[in-house]
């Protein structure tokens, strides 16, 4: 099946739709963050009422980040004054609420790679405790390779390092949430969107014109933006394009990611435009769903290879600890380049559409 695009020449008057959506992303707003008050916005560490006040969260992220691509994508049909005074707050809630669960979830990548980098299903702390496997000869590890045998020595402080430091990143990001959750700021917010549950402030063009021009505009951005991207070389496997000035002593993100970054955002901002267009009924497009999920695999990869790097320059570590973070490091890159190469095939296969 060939890829369809959308037709700016057709579709429905802009108004009753694009409110049904907008209002019933309110209305999970407001449903998700009186769950969240209910539940207390229990940690991560608690007992009871955890599942709860993390789907919650996740519900808060979901629907303010529909919103604030809606208000962006279709920004003529609103209020302008409005519109931007929103949106930025709605990228700053959005973002404060992610921090926590993306430093759990890259903490628990990291120690995964470590145990597949060091060879054990254990966590290399306790495969180096002879206590912990009473028939191992003591002499068993001398005879693994030197580079295998530095791997694993090093995986233990290379994951107690991360998981200290991740770990007060994780704490302090919760606290960060807490504390924006019962900010005036964030009152603010909930209070538009209170508004905006019940009354959406249209422009008078809204009413007469359709909204298909508007989506297959930033339809048309991202092409624009893929088209920017290294797509030949990403399609070429172990290219090691994702690996160059890995050794580079600048701390700022790889430039390299920050293209494939912005097409993930586009990404995203279209399958918002579609959900507003065909709501409920909206067949699932596989060819984007799969680049979707290749570019959040790119962008954890990144992210954890980051964090990995910055644990290296911890001062005075140990050279077998900066020896594990430096693999760890090029795994993750690696991890980018097969995230890139999975993007390009989804990309370049044609869109198959389910019901």
């Amino acid at each position: 099946m060939a890829q369809q695009h959308l037709d700016p020449t057709a579709g429905p008057v802009a108004g009753d739709t694009l409110e049904a959506y907008l209002q019933a992303q309110a209305t999970e707003f407001l449903r998700a963050l009186r769950q969240h008050r209910e539940t207390g916005g229990t940690t991560a560490t608690a007992t009871n009422g955890v599942e709860e006040a993390v789907d919650a969260a996740r519900a808060l992220r979901r629907s303010a980040r529909r919103i604030s691509g809606t208000l962006h994508t279709f920004r003529p049909f609103l209020d302008e004054g409005w519109s931007e005074g929103m949106r930025p707050e709605l990228a700053w809630l959005s973002g404060t609420l992610a921090r926590e669960h993306a430093y759990g979830a890259r903490l628990e990548r990291l120690l995964a790679a470590l145990h597949r980098l060091s060879g054990s299903s254990a966590f290399p702390a306790q495969a180096a405790d002879p206590d912990a496997h009473p028939g191992t000869h003591p002499g068993a590890r001398a005879q693994l390779p030197s580079e295998k045998g530095a791997l694993t020595v090093g995986a233990a402080k290379a994951g107690a390092l991360l998981e200290r430091q991740l770990t007060l990143a994780r704490t302090r990001a919760h606290s960060a949430a807490l504390q924006a959750l019962g900010s005036s700021r964030f009152h603010a917010v909930a209070d538009n969107v209170a508004v905006l549950a019940s009354e959406v402030p249209l422009t008078a063009s809204a009413s007469v014109t359709g909204l298909r021009p508007l989506a297959a505009a930033a339809e048309e951005r991202l092409g624009d933006a893929v088209a920017g991207l290294p797509l030949i070389t990403a399609g070429h496997p172990y290219n090691a394009e994702a690996l160059v000035h890995g050794l580079s002593a600048d701390t700022a993100p790889q430039p390299q990611d920050s293209p494939w970054h912005q097409v993930r955002l586009l990404l995203r901002l279209h399958r918002y435009a579609r959900e507003v267009l065909f709501g409920d009924e909206a067949p699932v497009d596989v060819r984007l769903l799969t680049a979707g999920q290749a570019l959040d695999r790119h962008r954890d990869a990144a992210e954890a290879a980051a964090a990995a790097a910055s644990a290296a320059r911890t001062p005075r570590i140990a050279p077998a600890t900066a020896y594990a973070l430096g693999v760890l490091h090029a795994d993750q890159r690696h991890e980018v380049e097969a995230a890139r190469f999975a993007f390009q095939r989804a990309w370049m296969r044609e869109t198959v559409g389910t019901p």
